[in-house]
């Protein structure tokens, strides 16, 4: 399994302390649309895939009033690698090899944040039925596509706002309190912590995406290293979301690339100037994180298109998904799988004819 930088989220908790800076912890800030009448209804009801995330946040709360130490036992057994992840690299506790941790454990779960958040998560999720239906559907499409792929076990938890999804061994998990939207009392002050372009997109309709997106770029086609120019990068980006569409085909493609309404029509009406802006500034080949990453990076606008910052930001990533489209529609022999292999981006980019008027 691969190691991620996280973002941390600073709360006045016990468990905002002591986090290691490489974890299997993959924040899943990315990618919001509008769902388009090119994506493919396939017929998946024969595929056995039924997926139900498991609570591990209320098997964790049973620790209250039950003996530690039988709990624990129980706890590492039904949860295996992600006990010990969510132990020692979500909650910072210490090795579960020494128990010392449970000192740890004791406190987090008498502490009065942890009552509250608890109280919230269990006000918004009283169960998780809603996304076990998204989510089957959605690995019911992904395994149509790619019969082979396996499917991992799907827990949900809470960690005091330190990551919208954690990816480990053979497990998918989700952080149901960052998903807790708008009206949630720990929304002003998360406001104050994340920009608001990120933090409107803590909601529980974002759930589904965030978790196929995150599987997709993780566990099924990580972004090459080769990928150092703006085209590959654009391309790359397109293809995870054109793998969106044909995955989630009712899903806005606002709740797939991350933007508002608004952006969205922006990008559609000034289609044609984003495209000749990478053009005359010659940045399709250009090579330089420091001077592409504005194009690719979450922000409130890309600098330099759009008049009083009215632009939407990661235009390299819109329009990406914009050639692998037309690339699409204009090679409909091409399977999912196929293009996903593909990594000439070149090749797409001439393909689709990319002349957007």
């Amino acid at each position: 399994m691969r190691s991620f930088n996280i973002i941390l989220y600073p709360m006045d908790t016990p468990w905002s302390r002591k986090l290691p800076k490489q974890i299997y912890l993959f924040f899943s800030i990315t990618l919001l649309l509008a769902a388009c009448g090119r994506n493919k209804k396939v017929d998946v009801s024969n595929i056995n895939v039924n997926i139900t995330i498991q609570r591990f946040d209320a098997d964790l709360d049973q620790m209250r009033a039950k003996p530690l130490n039988a709990q624990v036992a129980l706890m590492q057994k039904k949860y295996g690698a992600f006990y010990n992840d969510y132990i020692e690299r979500i909650l910072g506790a210490g090795s579960t090899r020494d128990t010392a941790y449970f000192a740890t454990l004791r406190q987090v779960l008498s502490n009065q944040a942890y009552a509250d958040l608890k109280h919230d998560v269990d006000s918004v999720f009283p169960n998780l039925e809603k996304q076990n239906t998204e989510l089957t559907d959605a690995f019911k499409r992904i395994k149509y596509y790619f019969p082979k792929v396996k499917v991992p076990e799907f827990y949900a938890y809470f960690s005091g706002f330190r990551g919208q999804t954690a990816i480990g061994d053979n497990y998918f998990a989700i952080g149901l309190d960052q998903f807790l939207g708008a009206d949630s009392r720990f929304y002003p002050a998360l406001i104050e912590t994340f920009p608001h372009y990120v933090s409107r997109r803590f909601t529980p309709a974002n759930i589904t995406p965030r978790v196929v997106e995150g599987f997709v770029r993780e566990n099924m086609f990580p972004e090459s290293d080769n990928d150092k120019t703006l085209l590959s990068k654009m391309v790359y980006n397109g293809k995870i979301l054109y793998f969106m569409d044909q995955t989630l085909p009712d899903v806005d493609d606002s709740l797939k690339i991350g933007y508002t309404p608004q952006q969205l029509k922006w990008c559609n009406d000034f289609k044609a100037q984003i495209w000749g802006y990478f053009l005359d500034e010659n940045l399709l080949y250009e090579s330089d994180f420091l001077k592409i990453q504005k194009y690719l990076n979450e922000a409130p606008f890309t600098p330099g298109l759009g008049e009083k910052n009215e632009s939407a930001p990661k235009l390299g990533v819109w329009t990406g998904w914009q050639i692998v489209r037309q690339y699409m529609d204009k090679h409909p022999e091409t399977t999912l799988a196929q293009l996903m292999a593909d990594n000439d981006a070149q090749k797409i980019l001439n393909g689709s004819k990319y002349r957007p008027k």
